[in-house]
Order: C-alpha cells, then structure tokens, then sequence
C-alpha cells in the first residue's frame, strides 16, 4: 500500500507550524540575510536575534573563535534595539510566508516585561522566545536561568504583558534542567527550548592570552550535541508543554534524535554559518526519513525512543 506525502505539521500550543524545523536565534540575523540560500517559506518558523530594549553594541573583538567539534561566540548579544526592530525589521519578516518568533533578552524582570508589551500588538509576530541566560543586574550578576524562582518571575513577567505564545529558552549551565523547565511551565510558559550554549573558553597558548576578548563565550555546535540530547530527553519526560530542541543540529539525522528523544520541533544553530541552505535540506530530509519508514506523520516519531 503506498501513502501520500508525509504530514510535517506540528503544534506549539497554539501556534501550528508547517513543519519542525526552526532556526536558532542569532545564527539567521533577521531573516532577509539567507534568502539567497533557502526559501523561507519552506521553513517551520524563523527565531530572529535576540532584541533588547536598547539597542547593543556587543563586545569587542576577537568574539568567534573556532573550536574542535565547536564554535566559540561572545557577540554580546549585539541588536539593533526594541524600537528599530519593529519599524525596520518586521515590514520584511511578516511577509516571509513563515511564523515569527522574537527571542528577547532584558538586563532586569522589568526590562523584559516592557519588551514583551512593546512587541505584544505587532502584525507578523506569532510568539516570543526568551533568553534567560542573561544576567540579572539587581541580583549580583547571576543568570536568570540559572535559578528557578527568577525563571519563574521571568516567565510571569513576559506572560503578563503579552498575549503572544511565550517560549521560555533554557540555560544549560545549570545542576538540573529539569528544575528549571518546571518553574517556567508552572509559571505559563506555553514552551521550552533548549538548550542555549555551554559557557566555555580557548587559551593561546603561545601568547597565554583569552582567544576571545570577552575571556569567556558560548560554545555551540556538534560539541554540544550529546549533553543537548540529554537535556531535551530529561525535560521531555518531565513537562507537559512541548520541547523545543537546540544544540549541535548539523543535519537531518541530529535533527531527527531530537524528535526521536521527544522534542516537538528543532532549532538549527551554528550549521547555519557552515551551509546556509541547511534548514532547508533538513526539511526535505525529515520528509524523505517518513517516506522511507513508511510513517505518514513526524508526529509518529516525536517522543518515540525505545528505552527498554
């Protein structure tokens, strides 16, 4: 018996998307810089740059800096600011035929608030994702995911100015994920995604120097794969609302171990700076996957791993 072309569709509470695959926030700019590469509309969803109240400079150079198995990043959350993004940005991005999603960072619980009601209204925008890796400059410095009760009073914040979908984006430099996973969906997340990057850091040896200016940057790409998979697998068994996977995605079959391992959809990260058609290949390689196993929905793999 032959079946008709696979069903790629997938829920994120309320928002449907064409299929799973998303791109990761600050690896596809604002979404007009690939459309060269892949066409837009064949993606499930576009995370744009993380977007500040103000805009940001980022930190000075060297801030990227290749690893084995990795990549090094301290841009430093450079933006172009809450304001210049609706006025300069989303004039392109509501027409992309795709969903939307605006990843926010804030220096404070009230800087957050604020940016979530600020874009709560705009044509185009089909949810937020938060970043709270971020750190909180009333409490010492000390990331907002990194403790559950500010994890929670994060996701109040953003859900209290916005009626938008909120997606709260996981730190992994944590002791349990899970705790953190259950703080925000108690609080009203309507999804997770994880995970952000590993801190980490490179040494010239030669110079004894930081390779990166910042000392310390974000580590993506396969490197992080496994402990990513780890993470997604863990909160999946844990929380009711779906996972959102990230971390070390470099091809349909990184793809499909996180669905497999229970992530609703996928982000694709660092792959995107080493093949910018990426997110499209990956597409059509989750599509011709269901094809060849005969499957005649992504939903009959989502969650499925066999631990017994």
């Amino acid at each position: 018996m032959e079946i008709g072309k696979p069903k790629l569709k997938v829920q994120l509470g309320s928002i449907q998307l064409k299929n799973p695959v998303m791109t990761a926030s600050g690896t596809f700019g604002y979404g007009n810089e690939f459309t060269n590469y892949v066409n837009l509309h064949h993606l499930g969803g576009i995370v744009v740059k993380g977007i500040s109240l103000l805009p940001r400079p980022g930190n000075p150079p060297p801030r990227i800096v290749e690893t084995e198995g990795g990549m090094l990043n301290a841009i430093g959350l450079e933006n172009v600011g809450v304001l210049a993004f609706i006025n300069d940005k989303m004039p392109f991005l509501k027409e992309a035929g795709t969903e939307v999603i605006v990843n926010i960072l804030g220096d404070t619980v009230d800087e957050y608030a604020e940016i979530a009601n600020k874009l709560n209204n705009i044509k185009g925008i089909s949810a937020i994702e938060v970043n709270i890796s971020c750190p909180n400059v009333k409490k010492g410095g000390v990331a907002f995911g990194a403790d559950p009760k500010m994890v929670s009073a994060v996701t109040r914040a953003v859900k209290d100015n916005t009626n938008l979908p909120v997606i709260m984006k996981l730190s992994p430099n944590v002791t349990d994920i899970t705790a953190t996973a259950m703080a925000a969906e108690q609080a009203g997340a309507d999804a997770v995604s994880l995970i952000n990057t590993l801190m980490a850091m490179a040494i010239d040896s030669e110079t004894r120097r930081p390779r990166l200016a910042n000392i310390i940057g974000g580590l993506s790409g396969p490197a992080i794969k496994p402990v990513a998979l780890r993470m997604v697998w863990q909160v999946a068994k844990t929380v009711k609302i779906p996972v959102i996977g990230i971390g070390g995605i470099m091809n349909t079959e990184d793809a499909l171990e996180f669905l497999i391992a229970g992530a609703t959809a996928i982000e694709v990260g660092t792959a995107n700076l080493i093949n910018p058609a990426i997110t499209g290949e990956i597409v059509q390689g989750i599509s011709d996957y269901l094809s060849a196993h005969r499957l005649e929905s992504v939903q009959e793999i989502i969650g499925s791993l066999i631990t017994e």
